[in-house]
């Protein structure tokens, strides 16, 4: 009763939701999450869930009492580094993803040695200027790499304000781009979830190859 199902079974039982050629597609990709706070946490685990072959998780922070209420850790987790807490849970729910995991704040300087391998790179900082420092680094480095990051997702405000924009050519925000916690304003973690299923579900369809060319 307490097996775990075999490599097989799950990419069984995933071909049966999600299409065989969609999961072959999801299980070649690998997908760098930057930041494993409640955006990250919450899309990596959506990630692996939905098949991603290998998931590369960065962040510097460990896990906080603060984090419990929004972030995927367990209360005996705080104190843990974020990289391997996450990772610790990632294999529980999704035992064959590979994980690549790294302890360290990401800077102008490792950004792309970081990420260089993924399809997918997606931002899920706290800070405006870590932000900042993530997107202007891929889009001026590496412009062909898809880039999905977030952008507000504060408050209380109704969920559907969140949404999706292709930005530039490979570049997508998903938030609803005006709330910031640095206003004062709480995070609650319904709305931080439906932002992180924004991104990680734009990661998917972009690897799917389920997002047209801008125009068509």
């Amino acid at each position: 009763m307490n097996s775990i199902p075999s490599k097989q079974q799950i990419f069984d039982a995933l071909v049966e939701k999600q299409g065989l050629e969609n999961v072959k597609k999801l299980q070649a990709a690998t997908v760098a999450v930057c930041g494993l706070g409640g955006l990250g946490s919450n899309i990596a685990i959506s990630l692996a869930r939905a098949g991603i072959g290998k998931l590369i998780l960065i962040d510097f922070d460990s896990v906080d009492i603060t984090n419990l209420h929004r972030q995927q850790y367990k209360a005996f987790q705080v104190g843990m580094p974020k990289p391997e807490a996450l990772s610790s849970n990632l294999k529980e729910i999704a035992p064959y993803v590979e994980l690549e995991t790294h302890f360290v704040r990401m800077t102008e300087e490792n950004t792309i040695p970081l990420t260089a391998s993924a399809d997918v790179v997606i931002e899920a900082f706290d800070k405006a200027d870590a932000k900042a420092m993530l997107v202007n680094t891929i889009l001026e480095q590496n412009p062909n790499q898809y880039l999905v990051s977030g952008s507000g997702m504060a408050g209380f405000k109704n969920a559907n304000i969140i949404q999706t924009r292709r930005v530039l050519k490979n570049f997508y925000v998903c938030g609803d781009g005006v709330s910031d916690v640095n206003d004062g304003i709480g995070l609650v973690a319904p709305r931080v979830m439906a932002c992180a299923a924004h991104e990680a579900l734009t990661a998917v369809r972009l690897i799917c190859g389920l997002i047209p060319e801008q125009g068509k």
